[in-house]
């Protein structure tokens, strides 16, 4: 089993390859596979084809397990941060719904992403006569973002991939502003896993491994300081994947006790919460 940095750096790897190559590689991460398309894959999760058609071409590399940006209720001139921006593909949606006097700010670990998001930014600016988009390298557990300043924080298959989760629900917690919200999508397990699982290399990049109980990213959020708490399991994502008989899954699935599937097992997960105005319901 490999050390935590290595798998953080496997995992950095893995999406420099997919950024490169346009999600045509690294079988595994969380949605590429060569048995589904990515525009598939996106409808079955919540997307719209208008939606994917107004996307610069490479915004969309099958990285998703659903929608934040529709459960996130977006309105005009709020400031959104998507932890985990990839090429841009929720921030690229975002946008307009946050307008002229929104702003949209992405954080991704991997230079090759933040690179490609930004070729990408012309495109948006063109399609959309906005200029409100930006894309920053971080960590999402150390986010270069100031304190109290977004008011939703959107991410979308990316939470699972931290070594310390702990750590990144205190960090949002840290940058929303009172009574700002979240609206994520990720992976979570709905039991556990054989240690087989957790051992295969390529579910971490895929997602699987690395992924929580449900009722511990609950936990984790109310440490947190977070409120309102909905967690709502999205079984779309992993029907899609076995339906398309994706390699990971089918690995995955070969290890589980006879009889069980890994829908019983692994589901995308549409979270939602609020950060406490700390002054009152008037106040925020």
């Amino acid at each position: 089993m490999k050390t935590t940095e290595e798998l953080r750096q496997q995992i950095r790897s893995d999406y420099a390859s997919i950024a490169e190559n346009n999600g045509n590689c690294c079988a595994g991460a969380c949605g590429v596979t060569e048995t589904i398309d990515a525009g598939e894959l996106a409808e079955k999760i919540g997307y719209t084809k208008e939606e994917l058609e107004a996307l610069p071409a490479d915004a969309n590399m099958g990285l998703s397990c659903g929608n934040p940006t529709v459960i996130a209720a977006l309105k005009e001139g709020e400031t959104i941060l998507d932890l985990g921006s990839g090429g841009g593909f929720d921030i690229f949606l975002a946008g307009p719904k946050v307008g002229k006097t929104g702003k949209a700010i992405g954080i991704d670990m991997t230079p090759q992403m933040i690179d490609k998001a930004r070729a990408n930014i012309g495109h948006y600016q063109k399609t959309t006569g906005l200029d409100n988009v930006e894309f920053r390298l971080g960590e999402i557990e150390h986010l270069p973002v100031s304190d109290s300043s977004v008011d939703v924080i959107i991410s979308n298959c990316v939470l699972n991939l931290s070594m310390d989760k702990q750590r990144v629900w205190d960090e949002i917690s840290r940058v929303l502003k009172p009574g700002g919200r979240v609206a994520i999508s990720d992976i979570a397990l709905l039991c556990e896993v054989p240690s087989e699982v957790i051992s295969i290399l390529e579910a971490w990049a895929g997602c699987v491994a690395g992924a929580i109980p449900v009722e511990q990213m609950r936990q984790q959020m109310v440490n947190a300081g977070m409120d309102d708490i909905v967690l709502t399991p999205k079984p779309h994502y992993v029907n899609a994947l076995t339906a398309a008989n994706d390699p990971l899954y089918a690995k995955v699935t070969a290890l589980l006790p006879d009889g069980q599937t890994a829908e019983e097992v692994i589901t995308s997960l549409d979270i939602q919460a609020k950060k406490p105005c700390g002054c009152g319901p008037s106040c925020c």
